[in-house]
């Protein structure tokens, strides 16, 4: 059963990623592609019904965390206890700039909640990549299962580590990287005129660079933690199939965005990122939180997780809920199918 919870776990901060990853990258690349009010009307528009919904995500997978693994959820919520009230922080500063947007008819305050939305998205897509980088890269875990880090110390990596370093702030920047690529693959596939057409623009400039900070902080990963590979090297078969889905869908991606089929590209997009964080539970298998001091101290989902019946019976519990809360976003996606028409009454942006 810890293995069956490890991947729901990885479900729902995957569904988290891909679909409050295109909002975040919405406004992480709006001031670019959206000069005029009406442009960044509509950019704000494209991701108005669904950015909040997406962000319940987040609070289901820290609540499912907390049922399945509540040794890593103590641990994490004490352990970055600074990193996690800045995300707070962003959270809330990320929805006065959407929805505060359009309450007050002055062109400096417009352009504050328009910084606004842009600083949080941005700095939310690096903090949630430094997460990763985290994770991937350990933490001074000690014998009792806690630890601490710094916002930052010298930036280098070793047994007792800063939250960001070196790697932390390259996982960052990859993941503020791809999270602008998928924003604005959703922006132009959700938009015309002149902002699809910026949008297409960013996502073609992009995708180099993307590629090239995935290659280094792949290299980088391995170079840090060569146990990554063990599960690969053990269960060849799905080591192969998670690296090709992650090219084939770059390689989607790539096509996709010169013939200009923004669906495509969008759903290519989806698919990136999700092979990706698939890519890392399956390099972590079973540690759930590595540990920088010693691997014995590491947390698993065997030392991590709750009892045998509760995993056992919250499985139904979970199932339920999630047939729910699937079937409300089918029915809000179909109902927000389409373009976006700034003369159509909507959200009040």
């Amino acid at each position: 059963m810890q293995t069956v919870w490890y991947v729901l776990v990885a479900f729902m901060l995957t569904a988290y990623v891909v679909l409050d990853g295109f909002d975040l990258g919405a406004g992480a690349v709006h001031l670019f592609i959206a000069r005029k009010d009406e442009e960044r009307r509509a950019v704000l528009r494209s991701i108005g019904p669904v950015w909040d919904g997406n962000e319940v995500w987040l609070i289901a997978a820290g609540g499912t965390l907390f049922f399945a693994f509540p040794a890593l959820y103590a641990s994490s919520f004490s352990g970055f206890y600074l990193p996690l009230n800045m995300v707070l922080w962003l959270l809330m500063l990320r929805a006065v700039g959407i929805e505060f947007r359009t309450h007050i008819e002055s062109p400096v305050w417009r352009g504050f909640f328009d910084g606004a939305f842009f600083l949080s998205s941005a700095l939310l897509a690096v903090f949630f990549g430094a997460a990763l980088g985290n994770v991937i890269r350990g933490v001074p875990l000690r014998p009792d299962g806690t630890f601490f880090e710094p916002l930052w110390t010298d930036f280098r990596v070793g047994r007792d580590n800063g939250i960001l370093d070196w790697f932390t702030v390259l996982c960052g920047v990859l993941a503020l990287a791809a999270l602008m690529v998928h924003g604005s693959a959703w922006v132009a596939y959700k938009t015309e005129g002149a902002v699809q057409l910026r949008a297409r623009k960013v996502v073609s400039a992009l995708l180099g660079p993307l590629l090239l900070l995935a290659a280094a902080a792949l290299f980088a990963a391995l170079s840090l933690s060569p146990h990554l590979l063990d599960n690969y090297r053990r269960h060849w078969l799905a080591g192969a199939l998670i690296p090709a889905a992650a090219a084939a869908s770059f390689a989607a991606l790539w096509f996709s965005s010169r013939r200009r089929r923004d669906r495509a590209a969008f759903l290519a997009s989806f698919a990136f990122l999700a092979s990706l964080l698939a890519g890392v539970a399956f390099a972590l298998y079973p540690r759930v939180l590595p540990a920088s001091t010693s691997d014995a101290y590491s947390l698993t989902i065997y030392n991590a997780a709750s009892g045998d019946y509760s995993l056992r019976y919250g499985v139904y519990w979970w199932s339920a809920g999630m047939l729910i809360a699937i079937g409300y976003f089918v029915l809000v996606y179909r109902m927000f199918r389409g373009k976006v028409r700034l003369d159509s009454d909507g959200h009040g942006y």
